[in-house]
């Protein structure tokens, strides 16, 4: 084992700084780094606000926890990636707990899951509130505590980003991993998830999650909740409950009394058998019965409509093989694409680099763009011209095909230029110019300068050494490749 990092969504949550306090108490040798993924919507410019010591800040703009932990494993370097939520606690020993149940674990394992415990008062009932994070202790695959081979993530492409809330986008995520041929094993770690208090409609706002359910349903057939370990819900009972209610008024507008009075009959026995059975397990407080009493109304027509609209969604998205492409792939020129050759200003001279024109077409095939990066500081020595620059790029162009967009630096060290690498200019030309989001972007290149620009911009970088590559930047760099399919491979595409 080489090692593992840690990978931390927040919404800026006061409980992450008590987390990463319980974290740095049991250091292991094994832990490369800790990543917090910022994913609130002004992500950019509150990364600046929220410090965190001993961590690198990355954000991924209010997307949902499947996006941000897409960004956070795509950019660490290890054989295996531990996702905690933001809102649990770890002992001191949790480290070794946890390098215990990934440790020498076979090839085929894919997942480690932890022993999830939610501490409850002793001296009252629990609130529907405190059930519903209880039930996690009992659920599989809760990314609260799941550590990852890197190898699995990248087998299956991650998280499923059309999960947009904190539901079902683990479970999608497993499911995906065992098909894939992966074993998912229980781990001995034991993680706390302190109870929630989420406010009196909470149980309302989460019936959100059945849109998730239509996607789940979507993807992994009818009998899904079968195979994450659920029995069959009550949506079939909201549905029962929605349409009394619906036709008695229908029937009360028409003037059909007895339909109306037995329909209403039919909704009230429903909706009180859902109320005393929620009432019966918690603390008999005014407030708690008041609160099941009222959201045991609403909850059967809003899940249903939540149903509808995922379903409408679900049939509309087809399943992608590769739930997590990058947007764009960005490539250096010289000893990355081509064999460098100094200061090249003669087109007769490119000769591609092996396994360059392969990788291409499989990117262009899979619809994703491709771009070049490249400094040719030459221009500015006068040892080369802008035509012969352009000359050059085209053979590339005739020889490896065409890219949708080439920015290049003329400029040298002294010019103290934004777009000379490692400044981020040109790799945030080119998001700009391919249209799409830098932080989505993957930029492949032979040199330091390479990935330090692409971490300027916001993008991952990723190393592909070559006899010219100093040995530190190669220990420097976060994610390092041995040719170019498997950097590729390491930015999530197959």
């Amino acid at each position: 084992m080489t090692g593992y990092s840690i990978v931390i969504p927040t919404t800026g949550r006061d409980n992450l700084h008590a987390l990463l306090d319980d974290l740095r108490q049991g250091e292991n040798p094994l832990l490369k780094e800790i990543i917090v993924v910022d994913d609130r919507p002004k992500a950019p410019q509150r990364a600046r606000e929220l410090r965190v010591e001993g961590a690198r800040v990355l954000v991924s703009g209010g997307r949902g926890p499947a996006a941000a932990r897409n960004t956070g494993w795509l950019a660490a370097a290890t054989e295996w990636i531990a996702f905690l939520d933001d809102d649990v606690r770890v002992s001191p020993r949790w480290h070794a707990d946890l390098v215990a149940d990934i440790a020498d674990q076979p090839a085929d394992v894919g997942a480690s899951q932890a022993e999830i415990t939610v501490p409850l008062s002793e001296d009252r009932k629990p609130t529907d509130d405190e059930r519903g994070t209880a039930a996690l202790a009992k659920a599989r695959w809760i990314t609260a505590d799941m550590a990852y081979r890197r190898e699995a993530l990248l087998a299956v492409g991650g998280f499923d980003e059309r999960f947009p809330r904190a539901y079902r986008e683990d479970a999608d995520l497993a499911l995906r991993v065992r098909e894939a041929g992966y074993r998912i094993v229980r781990g001995q770690r034991v993680t706390v998830h302190p109870a929630r208090q989420a406010g009196p409609l909470a149980s309302l706002r989460a019936q959100r999650g059945n849109a998730d359910n239509a996607l789940m349903r979507r993807k992994h057939g009818r009998a899904w909740r079968r195979k994450v370990g659920e029995g069959p819900g009550r949506l079939g009972r909201h549905a029962l409950t929605t349409i009394s209610g619906v036709t008695a008024l229908a029937a009360l507008t028409a003037r059909r009394r007895p339909v109306a009075l037995a329909a209403a009959a039919a909704w009230t026995v429903l909706t009180a058998e859902f109320a005393a059975r929620r009432i019966a397990p918690g603390p008999k407080t005014a407030g708690e019965i008041g609160r099941m009493l009222l959201t045991s109304v609403l909850i059967p027509p809003a899940a249903c409509a939540h149903r509808i609209a995922g379903e409408a969604k679900a049939r509309r998205t087809k399943p992608p093989g590769q739930p997590v492409p990058p947007a764009a792939i960005l490539f250096d020129r010289d000893d990355t694409l081509i064999v460098d050759v100094p200061y090249l200003g003669d087109p007769e001279r490119v000769r591609p680099v092996p396994g360059a024109e392969e990788i291409l077409t499989l990117l262009r095939k899979a619809g994703i763009p491709v771009g070049v990066v490249s400094n040719q500081s030459g221009v500015s020595r006068g040892l080369i011209t802008e035509q012969d620059v352009e000359a050059v790029n085209a053979k590339v162009e005739q020889v490896l095909g065409p890219f949708g967009t080439w920015q290049v630096c003329v400029h040298g060290d002294d010019d103290r230029c934004s777009c000379r690498k490692p400044a981020p200019g040109l790799i945030l030309r080119a998001a700009e110019a391919l249209g799409v989001q830098v932080r989505e972007c993957v930029v492949i290149g032979d040199t330091g300068a390479d990935v330090d620009a692409a971490e300027a911009a916001g993008a991952v970088g990723i190393l592909v050494p070559t006899a010219r590559t100093l040995p530190e930047e190669v220990e420097r760099a976060r994610l390092v490749a041995p040719n170019l399919r498997e950097a590729v491979r390491l930015a999530g595409v197959r």
